[in-house]
């Protein structure tokens, strides 16, 4: 096996590891800072009426499930949506209102080792670049990956809310060669996700590395996945199939 002249990343649950306290703990901040709530919304009426838009957007997709949900919807455009048809108004950006959302409804810390992977591969000449499926902007997403993996050497960070396309869609990941100025098979792809991360890179041609560590199995999640990719549950694995490569 030739050694890749690139390695890109999902982002959640691959190279960094999120816990998630609750959707409603990101609502609950924001609404302490609405200036205006005509209707005394609580945050229970707020999050059943985000629950149902939501839930409805793979379904008007006509998506077998979630997993293969071919556009990104902000959070922005769901949010402004849901605040405004109550009337609740705020004076701060809603990217700002994303940011306070995301540290109140998540925390998160680098996932386990990937620091030695990235220096090896930063110091090997081996480029890197993280593509991931999110609601967030794309600042939102580069802003978290600086604070808690500072030492990177990303080329570029591409959040599907921002390129329409999302994982396993082939568009988002040839978006991501067009910007390495390589070909699919000269890029490795990393993710936890067997469809969004593994089927899509492999059918995009980029060889995929299923991170398995923090994969876990969902009903709804129907695997069809024949080989062809590399499988790790540590990130000090990858590092040495990728020492053990010819150049």
């Amino acid at each position: 096996m030739k050694k890749p002249e690139m390695v890109l990343f999902d982002y959640g649950n691959t190279i960094i590891t999120e816990t998630i306290h609750g959707f409603d703990k990101g609502n609950s901040a924001l609404l302490k800072l609405a200036v205006k709530n005509p209707l005394n919304i609580t945050i229970d009426i707020l999050q059943a009426k985000a629950d149902e838009v939501i839930k409805g957007i793979s379904k008007r997709m006509g998506c077998q499930n979630r997993f293969y949900q071919p556009y990104e919807i902000s959070w922005t455009s769901i949010n402004r949506y849901i605040y405004e048809y109550f009337g609740i108004e705020f004076d701060k950006s809603y990217e700002e209102l994303e940011w306070i959302y995301w540290n109140n409804a998540t925390s998160a810390r680098p996932s386990e080792h990937i620091e030695s992977l990235l220096e090896y591969l930063y110091e090997s000449g081996i480029k890197t670049g993280v593509v991931s499926n999110i609601m967030l902007t794309g600042n939102s997403l580069k802003r978290r990956i600086q604070e808690i993996l500072p030492e990177n050497h990303f080329e570029f960070v591409i959040a599907s809310s921002e390129y329409i396309f999302r994982k396993p869609e082939s568009e988002i990941f040839e978006m991501a060669l067009i910007k390495s100025g390589l070909k699919a098979s000269e890029v490795w792809f990393c993710g936890d996700n067997p469809i969004c991360d593994i089927e899509g890179a492999l059918n995009a041609g980029l060889q995929p590395v299923w991170y398995r560590k923090n994969f876990r199995e969902k009903p709804d999640l129907k695997m069809n996945l024949n080989g062809g990719y590399i499988e790790i549950n540590d990130w000090l694995e990858l590092k040495e199939i990728i020492k053990g490569c010819r150049e």
